[in-house]
């Protein structure tokens, strides 16, 4: 057997012990199996997961799937890439050790446990965190701590008494934080939808003091609204004038950190999906605070569901009044227009034929900021054809707003094959 495989495009060859058998790649994280083979902990973990029960080397059945860290390679490892550093190499990082299920039900019977003293509460809320730092580290703790009852007793601590007002206590934080890191079931939304004291428990939470726990809150508050099918439920959850404005309040302050306007977007979007309740997020504010935010520092994903946000919302008269208000805003929805991604581009094609179809002025900012040429370009894109369809009604319903000198007062247009009309 060669000591070393081919060079990789670093021009540095890798020896051959430091390849994971399965992937051929350096491994990060080696790790040794019952037949004494060593593979990379990834690589592995989805060869068991595909049901497999040999050794991928030896095809020898395996007496168990113990995986025992292989700290003295890992070393080694370590020690090349450092030694290769001048070639480009990068260090690998030291593995996380994966969650030990004894630990897990440890921790988890500590923070279960009826508290009787302030070091009791401060002793079960430790048991938390560390079971949040496990939750981080790998989606496969994650369903470890989640298999040992996990969401049930998070619930049952965090709502333990929805009727106290010191919702900013550490066992309520910490409880929440790993809450909304585990994925529930529908019935699990539904028990929490279904409770008013919970709800009100959970919008009380957006007002607290930390931004912590109130960015944790508009998570989990999400997380319900999109994990109910039931319609009841979610209309009771988004038909309070407060939950609209604890979630705004973070996509407006100066200060919410990346994580926080992710979350502020996601839940504000999903709240409008409950097409009862859009007159409240107008009436809180939200036409403004979404085309200032869509305005600076939204990455892509975002930025789509801003502006299906923005187009749920322009379905309703006060809506459409409400955005055309903004100065920022039609300049905005025709700037988006096939710079963003083609979700976007359907997405402000809807708000602007919502805003052009209520008012003329809007249809005058949207031609003076030239819409028609997007439109033009749009129809022979390969867009959605929803969008396609948005902009050739926008083209007919800017007809009489087109400037003189406009493409589509050219002959050139009557030769196009864009046939809007």
């Amino acid at each position: 057997m060669p000591g070393n495989l081919e060079p990789l495009d670093l021009g540095i060859q890798i020896p051959y012990h430091f390849r994971c058998p399965i992937s051929l790649d350096l491994m990060s994280d080696p790790v040794t199996i019952s037949t004494g083979q060593t593979y990379d902990r990834t690589s592995i973990d989805s060869w068991i997961a595909m049901g497999n029960t040999t050794c991928p080397v030896t095809r020898v059945a395996l007496s168990d799937f113990t995986l025992i860290p292989n700290h003295t390679l890992r070393r080694l490892i370590q020690e090349w890439c450092v030694a290769n550093r001048s070639n480009g190499v990068e260090r690998i990082p030291t593995p996380k050790q994966p969650a030990d299920p004894i630990s897990v039900r440890s921790l988890l019977s500590q923070a279960s446990a009826i508290s009787g003293t302030h070091v009791s509460v401060r002793s079960r809320a430790a048991a938390i965190r560390r079971l949040r730092g496990l939750a981080r580290d790998s989606e496969k703790n994650r369903v470890l701590i989640a298999g040992h009852n996990a969401r049930e007793i998070l619930v049952r601590i965090l709502f333990a008494d929805v009727e106290t007002t010191s919702s900013s206590s550490e066992l309520v934080s910490e409880s929440l934080a790993l809450l909304v890191l585990l994925h529930m079931t529908e019935t699990e939304y539904e028990a929490i939808a279904s409770d008013p004291g919970r709800v009100g428990f959970m919008t009380r939470l957006l007002f607290d003091s930390s931004i912590e726990i109130r960015v944790n809150a508009a998570a989990l508050i999400e997380m319900v609204l999109t994990g109910s099918k039931s319609m009841d439920l979610k209309l009771i959850i988004s038909g309070s004038d407060s939950i609209f404005e604890g979630v705004l309040d973070l996509l407006k302050n100066p200060i919410s950190s990346r994580r926080a306007l992710k979350i502020g977007i996601k839940a504000i979007f999903a709240l409008c999906l409950v097409k009862q309740t859009r007159h409240l997020a107008i009436s809180a504010g939200a036409p403004g605070i979404l085309i200032d935010r869509l305005a600076a520092d939204f990455d892509r994903c975002d930025t789509e569901r801003g502006l299906a946000t923005v187009e749920l919302l322009c379905r309703l008269p006060e809506g459409c009044a409400a955005f055309s208000e903004h100065a920022l805003t039609v300049p905005l929805m025709v700037k988006t227009i096939l710079r963003v991604s083609d979700r976007a581009t359907e997405y402000a094609a809807g708000a602007l034929l919502a805003l052009c179809t209520a008012e003329e002025r809007c249809r005058d900012e949207a031609a003076a900021a030239g819409l028609v040429t997007q439109l033009l370009l749009l129809v022979q894109s390969d867009c959605t054809e929803r969008a396609k369809r948005k902009a050739q009604m926008l083209l007919k319903l800017l007809r009489d707003s087109w400037p003189d000198d406009s493409t589509v007062n050219s002959d050139d247009f009557n030769r196009s094959e864009v046939a809007p009309f």
